[in-house]
Parts: structure tokens; C-alpha cells; sequence
């Protein structure tokens, strides 16, 4: 990671904007500060990335980084109307530099680089871009290795690895990534991230639970999970709940956006960050 920001800051000169690539579902938890000093006087479009995983929720978080003179696009990056959505929004930011060159007859392909914590989409959104596949993609974090350059019609795209802050000082949000798999799952204790889940879909959205799993509230953790097993018949000789299984499948069908539309973050986690 800091290998990562120390390429990111020798090349954010060559740049004229900077694409925050943000996940939807968690924008709070995948918003690194350290990212937005780097890029210091660069205009910014935080693009909200799989907004079909994501409920309204998320729209009061954008609203509130446009108050205060953001720029955002929401987006499916894998859609169709994605790449209308985001070129319009990156005119939008580089409108200004644009007539200025104008002016002067200057005429330059602006560049912009792509940003943001593991998974959250950026290959995708650079291939949206695009028009084609031009970026490694992939379902887990730490797809991209290294920093490359895409040339696009008009523009260039600045494709960089993964990024986050050295320490999480916020557990909570944390936890956020490791359900949306922003962290690597080998190095997860992973029985903590299934139990943590269920129980916050139980304290954010326990209709959910109940529609696909008949979770009842009241329950622990670790009963909901059990109610998960009898649910999927995940259960191994001797009548013993496979705990393994289950919790694979409550995180998967989270990610999959088997439970429906969620958004983890709320307004009030957001308050505070100057986007």
C-alpha cells in the first residue's frame, strides 16, 4: 500500500482530475483521506460504484458531498449508461481548465487518475470508459498490481493498485470493507466477519434476514447462523451444523446482492469527512 501512494503522488502531477472510485454499499468505509491530500488542488468525481447493490441510503451521502461543491456520479459501472453518466461528469469537472486552454489555443488530452481502496470497481470503470476491456478485472481485492496507463478516445486513464490507510482506526467501517471484500478473505478471521454481518443486516435490515433465511429478531449471532444451516441444509454427520458453509453463503449472497439492496454507511458515519 504505501508503494502504491508513493506511485499515485509522483504521478498525480501528470494528471488533470482524479477519479475516486467509491463502493456504494459502503462509500464511508471505502473513502480514504490520505487519497484526497494527495491530490491537493485536482479536481475530484467520486464515482459510487455498484450503486445496484446499494439502497437510497446512499443517496443522502451524495447529496451531502454535492452541498459542499462535490462531484458525483452513481453508477453501475457494468451498465449501459454508465459511461454517458461519467463522461458528462468528468467534463463537469475539467470544464473550467478546458476553457482556459481554450483561450490560450492550448489544446491537450487531459489525463485522470483512477482511485480508490481494492474492489470498490476501478477496472471496471476504466473499461466502461473505454468501450471495451482494457483493465484487469476481477471478483477479489488486489486484482491490479501495478499502475497503467489506458488511452481512451479523448482522454487517458491513469488505472492504479488498490489503496488503503495503513491502520483502521475505525473497526466498524473496517468491517464494512471486509464484508463488501475490499480485504483479502485469507487473511480474514472469517467466522468473525459472517457473525458481525449477520449481525448488523439484523440490526439494519432484519426483513431481509427473515425473507431469505426465516431468521426471527431476538436471535444471537450464532443462532442466526445456525438458522442459516437448517435453512440451506448445511448440516454434517452427526447432526452438527457445517458453520463453514454457512457463513460462506451469508457473505456471498450479501456480495451477490442475494439480500437485496443494502447500503452499510449512513449520513451520520459521514458527517465530519471533508470529501
Amino acid at each position: 500500500m504505501t508503494k502504491a501512494m508513493r506511485m499515485m503522488e509522483e504521478h498525480v502531477a501528470l494528471c488533470d482530475g482524479i477519479i475516486y472510485v467509491l463502493d456504494s454499499r459502503c462509500p464511508v468505509a471505502s473513502y480514504n483521506a490520505k487519497l484526497k491530500k494527495m491530490a491537493g488542488a485536482k479536481p475530484i468525481l467520486y464515482v459510487f460504484n455498484k450503486s445496484d447493490l446499494a439502497d437510497n441510503r446512499v443517496d443522502l451521502i451524495i447529496k451531502k458531498i454535492e452541498a459542499e461543491g462535490g462531484t458525483c456520479a452513481k453508477v453501475t459501472a457494468t451498465g449501459a449508461s454508465s459511461r454517458k453518466n461519467l463522461l458528462q461528469a468528468m467534463d463537469k469537472i475539467t470544464a473550467e481548465k478546458k476553457k482556459r486552454n481554450a483561450e490560450k489555443g492550448y489544446n491537450k488530452t487531459f489525463r485522470f487518475m483512477v482511485v480508490g481502496v481494492p474492489n470498490t470497481g476501478k477496472s471496471t470503470v476504466i473499461n466502461a470508459l473505454a468501450g471495451s476491456k482494457r483493465a484487469i478485472t476481477g471478483d477479489k481485492a488486489g486484482v491490479t498490481k501495478s499502475k497503467q496507463w489506458i488511452r481512451c478516445e479523448g482522454f487517458e486513464l491513469l488505472d492504479t493498485p488498490g489503496t488503503m490507510p495503513p491502520a483502521f482506526e475505525n473497526q466498524y467501517l473496517a468491517m464494512h470493507l471486509a464484508f463488501v471484500g475490499s480485504i483479502n478473505d485469507d487473511i480474514l478471521d472469517f467466522d468473525d466477519v459472517a457473525l458481525k454481518l449477520l449481525e448488523e443486516l439484523a440490526e439494519k435490515y432484519p426483513e431481509r434476514l427473515k425473507e431469505r433465511y426465516l431468521i426471527e429478531e431476538g436471535l444471537t449471532p450464532l443462532e442466526m447462523l445456525e438458522k442459516v444451516c437448517l435453512r440451506r441444509g448445511f448440516i454434517l454427520k452427526g447432526k452438527e451444523f457445517d458453520y463453514e458453509r454457512g457463513e460462506r453463503a451469508v457473505v456471498d449472497d450479501f456480495r451477490k446482492g442475494r439480500l437485496g439492496a443494502i447500503t452499510l454507511d449512513t449520513l451520520a458515519e459521514a458527517e465530519g469527512l471533508k470529501f
